[in-house]
């Protein structure tokens, strides 16, 4: 059991859009990601996911809006809805979603799915 220092592990990221595990718990990762620019528009048939900015600014787009998230704040994506991050500058996010959830969702081709991630 040790704490963690989260400025420390998105130190450790050295690529944008490359989920890391952060820790585990029941069932659950937390991962941490550091972005820029545009992901893929994918969704998830099974999986919730939350997105914690802990700086930058995450905008979350969906097909009918886009929903602005500052530092401090976050969003669940409900399993299902179509959905695109995008940071107009680097922005650091915590995910906290099943073990098994991939990155890409439904987009298993895009050369940004990453099926095996890393331990921070």
């Amino acid at each position: 059991m040790e704490k963690v220092n989260l400025a420390e592990k998105f130190k450790m990221i050295p690529d944008h859009w490359h989920p890391h595990v952060a820790g585990r718990l029941n069932g659950q990762s937390v991962k941490l990601v550091r972005v820029l620019g545009e992901f893929v528009w994918h969704h998830h048939d099974l999986e919730d996911e939350l997105f914690l900015v802990i700086s930058g600014v995450l905008h979350m787009e969906l097909r009918d809006r886009t929903i602005v998230v500052q530092p401090g704040e976050f969003i669940i994506i409900p399993r299902g809805v179509e959905h695109r991050p995008v940071a107009p500058s680097e922005t650091h996010i915590l995910l906290f979603e099943p073990e098994e959830t991939v990155n890409t969702g439904n987009q298993t081709d895009s050369e940004l799915t990453r099926n095996i991630l890393n331990d921070i």
